[in-house]
């Protein structure tokens, strides 16, 4: 419904009856005027949005009157000191020089760039996929320094399997795990090394032997491996592993087995072959056992245990 207000056609809601009777003429056009303007826009600014000017001029104390002065004030907000400063910072931010090479080398694992390839590994894969910040750690004993009849020995096994169809890889270094590989973040390492060393106090060292071959495979199937199992030291062995343990524990890292083969890898193939190597493993015990002057047994000097946390290594001392 429309209504003429002046020279102006006003639409308006009727939201009553108003008794004409009991007021004026004058009040009915007062209360209609009152009605008819809450919520419209007056037709000039309906005139204005239908036909935009695009050149339009500032009004006298209206919007755009409002929006100079709003600018002004940003104009004067941009020279406060504040707002200098912050130019000033953005400015080196952008002109910061590169960090030289040679500090980069002095934190690899920053920068260190990982790969999931896995020929750039022999075809090995991963137990758990790497993330920055993540270290794959565990405890072991070294046993660094093979002797020569022992890499003869060695030869000898991979030959043997080879020509039963299992092609063996030497294993790079030869230790005696006392843990599973768990992740540690990098912030913990420092305290996980040292409750491990406060644990391992009053430990004693000792030698065990190992002369007994068993096939392993990892958890994940993915690798299968050729192991000499101890055969004495055991007891000592399962001391240190409580101690491991109890570290472990207090970290909410995962604990070595409950009833733990220790053993020492020889060598190791891509692959769950467990079957294929057991069908030739008594050939193999058989070369052991009639090596040279006798039964071959792998003898470890259990002095010190070291803990490998990615690149790191850390070592503890046993006592005499």
């Amino acid at each position: 419904m429309y209504m003429r207000i002046g020279k102006i056609w006003t639409p308006f809601q009727w939201t009553g009856i108003v008794d004409t009777s009991l007021v004026g003429a004058a009040d009915i056009e007062t209360k209609l005027r009152c009605r008819m303007l809450v919520g419209y826009s007056s037709s000039s600014e309906e005139e204005e949005e239908a036909n935009p000017d695009p050149d339009p001029k500032p009004k006298p104390g209206g919007s755009s009157g409002r929006r100079r002065g709003c600018e002004e004030e940003e104009e004067e907000e941009d020279d406060s000191p504040r707002r200098k400063k912050l130019k000033a910072e953005e400015r080196v931010a952008t002109t910061r020089l590169p960090v030289p090479g040679c500090l980069l080398a002095m934190f690899p694992e920053e920068v260190e760039l990982q790969t999931e390839d896995s020929s750039l590994h022999g075809g090995r894969v991963r137990s758990f996929k790497h993330e920055r910040g993540n270290w794959a750690t565990y405890v072991y004993f070294p046993s660094d320094h093979p002797d020569e009849e022992f890499v003869e020995l060695l030869d000898e096994l991979l030959s043997a399997a080879r020509a039963h169809g299992v092609a063996l890889s030497q294993q790079e270094e030869f230790h005696l795990s006392l843990s599973q590989t768990v992740v540690l973040r990098h912030h913990w390492i420092l305290p996980f090394t040292q409750r491990l060393k406060a644990g391992l106090a009053h430990c004693k060292k000792f030698t065990c032997s190992a002369g007994r071959l068993k096939v392993y495979c990892n958890a994940e199937r993915t690798r299968t491996f050729l192991g000499m199992e101890v055969s004495t030291g055991h007891a000592q062995l399962l001391d240190l592993v409580r101690v491991v343990d109890r570290t472990m524990t207090e970290f909410h890292l995962d604990t070595f087995y409950k009833d733990p083969s220790f053993h020492v890898s020889l060598a190791w193939c891509v692959g769950d072959l467990t079957g294929l190597m057991k069908d030739c493993l008594q050939e193999l015990q058989r070369l052991v056992d009639e090596h040279e002057d006798g039964p071959f047994a792998l003898r470890l000097d259990c002095e010190e245990l070291r803990c490998r946390a990615g690149n790191k290594t850390f070592s503890f001392a046993l006592e005499p």
